[in-house]
């Protein structure tokens, strides 16, 4: 079976080279969209891109072998954590992001450091293996913190034919029994689908519906901040480029982007240290490093990549989903 995202890319132009040359113009000469820096609303920490798997159509190419990106430590996220503080900064939401973050080895004391500071935290996973081994510390910070902390399932399909084309086989299993036990534990859940399936939201939303039912778990199939839809990516594909008229044309606020209130810290390997990026979506391209510190990551960012066009502006995505209630 062709991936419904291989079909459509099959069938879509390349990209023009030409295009995301230049921060601050576009190809055809227009003055480039740049988002201002608003507040820091979530602080994301991507713990590193090693993962248990190979998904076909990963954005940040996370696998077993890609260490790109190499594991935080504790004392690392400590220092962006003792910033916030140092800078008065009302930073609501700490995520965690990867690969994997249940494979990094100081997991659980990151979590602890930011739920301990008042943060709400969030943690990005596929709920295998990797988070069933620390099911005890999750239970217990649960139980400590309660509603603070929240952990997001990527489920990227209802059903496992099609979660498992892009996932592997034999991931459907560990992944419905890590949501379930989420679930049974009382831990504040949520859920991350995709939008490639040639499915209207409607469809979905009703499909993931029926999947929950099915599993006894209690998740609210419409709303955004439970069931969260994320549209595709794929830098090698033509998309038009963002320019300053484009925000009135398209009817978008750029205060609604994920760069107006949010920055990611990444290590690179071989880095010394840890340096900041604009978003969870543009982790490797030198271009987009803002700094060592959160201090130094306060500039506007140039709409400079395709994802920023495809995924932020024209496809209304981010990683950031609506507050949900505990």
């Amino acid at each position: 079976m062709m991936h419904p995202a291989d079909a459509l890319k099959a069938d879509a132009p390349e990209l023009d080279t030409a295009k995301f040359r230049d921060p601050q113009v576009t190809a055809d000469g227009q003055p480039r969209a740049a988002v201002d820096f608003r507040r820091m609303e979530t602080l994301w920490f991507n713990t590193g891109t090693l993962c248990n798997l190979a998904c076909g159509h990963c954005y940040i190419e996370s696998s077993p072998t890609n260490d790109q990106l190499i594991w935080l430590s504790a004392a690392e996220v400590a220092v962006y954590l003792d910033e916030i503080d140092a800078l008065g900064w009302p930073v609501g939401e700490i995520g965690f992001t990867g690969g994997e973050p249940f494979m990094a080895p100081e997991i659980i004391a990151m979590l602890e450091d930011a739920l301990r500071r008042g943060h709400r935290v969030l943690v990005l996973s596929n709920a295998m293996k990797p988070m069933a081994l620390h099911q005890p510390a999750l239970a217990d910070l649960n139980r400590r913190y309660g509603a603070q902390l929240s952990v997001r399932v990527s489920v990227d399909h209802y059903s496992e034919t099609l979660h498992e084309l892009e996932r592997g086989a034999r991931s459907w299993e560990p992944m419905v029994a890590g949501l379930m036990w989420l679930a049974d534990e009382g831990i504040n859940l949520s859920v991350a689908g995709r939008t490639c399936w040639q499915e209207s939201v409607a469809q979905l939303r009703d499909g993931y519906r029926r999947m929950f039912a099915a599993h006894g778990i209690r998740l609210d199939a419409d709303d955004p901040a439970r069931l969260h839809l994320l549209p595709e990516m794929d830098a090698d594909q033509d998309v038009p480029e963002i320019t300053t008229s484009c925000w009135g044309i398209l009817d978008v606020d750029p205060a609604e982007m994920m760069c107006a209130t949010s920055r990611m810290v990444v290590k690179r390997k071989g880095a010394a240290a840890p340096v900041v990026t604009p978003c969870t979506l543009l982790p490797y391209d030198a271009e987009f490093e803002m700094g060592e510190t959160l201090a130094d990551a306060t500039d506007s960012v140039a709409l400079n990549h395709p994802h920023c066009a495809r995924f932020c502006v024209l496809g209304g995505g981010s990683c950031v989903a609506p507050q949900a209630d505990g």
